[in-house]
């Protein structure tokens, strides 16, 4: 059995029957984004269990070789004419193992979002697309779609209607929107339902977005009315 990933965990309620699992960018770890959970209003959801992993520290190549917190290696700036395959896929069975692991402790798989900023996003796309069984819905920051030529060959049944929530800074300098924006156009031709929210900032959060977020995660995760 796969060694589960290191994580933080922030419950907003006792005994939740709905999960996100939030993956952090490269050179950050869980605590990027566990702040986050009081600012985001989820009046109307159940009790939730937010998941912030640890990634394993490995040297990076565009970095000259610096070791840092990373998904997978990144071995060019335009992040896609040379990708860490190997990488990506392993940390993508790291990924299914959390989601696994919610699904032992109760919580449906359709009650699960898998959420990611910059690296992390691209890390939920790859692993949501891809996941056997049907998620509540991807969330996807200020990043792209990676191994974009394998997902027609590879991309699961199951989350072919998946709701994904896209963000992306019109200023962003690191994953720069041109790259969003490919991701986002392949994704809707292959007929996903893509929201996509554009703001104006760098490679961050942005407080619209935050509150976008917040209806994003009440549409996906408010319980079924009987």
């Amino acid at each position: 059995m796969m060694t589960l990933l290191p994580h933080i965990q922030i419950e907003t309620a006792p005994q939740p029957s709905a999960a996100v699992i939030w993956l952090h960018g490269l050179g950050a770890d869980g605590n990027d984004f566990a702040g986050l959970v009081p600012e985001l209003d989820l009046s109307g959801c159940p009790a939730i269990r937010f998941i912030f992993p640890h990634a394993p520290s490995i040297p990076v190549t565009v970095n000259g070789g610096y070791v840092m917190p990373a998904w997978y290696d990144i071995l060019g700036t335009d992040l896609v004419s040379r990708q860490d395959a190997a990488g990506i896929r392993a940390s993508g069975k790291a990924v299914e193992a959390l989601i696994e692991r919610e699904m032992a402790r109760g919580i449906p798989a359709g009650r699960i979002v898998l959420a990611g900023f910059s690296q992390g996003c691209a890390m939920a796309l790859h692993t949501g697309l891809r996941f056997s069984r049907s998620l509540a819905g991807i969330m996807a920051l200020s990043g792209y779609l990676p191994l974009a030529e394998h997902l027609t060959a590879e991309r699961s049944a199951a989350n072919a209607h998946t709701p994904i929530f896209m963000a992306h800074g019109s200023q962003d300098p690191v994953v720069v929107p041109a790259r969003g924006e490919a991701s986002r156009d392949l994704l809707s031709r292959l007929g996903y339902p893509v929201q996509w929210h554009s703001y104006p900032m760098p490679h961050s959060l942005h407080p619209r977005e935050v509150a976008d977020i917040a209806i994003f995660l009440r549409q996906v995760l408010a319980p079924e009315v009987a």
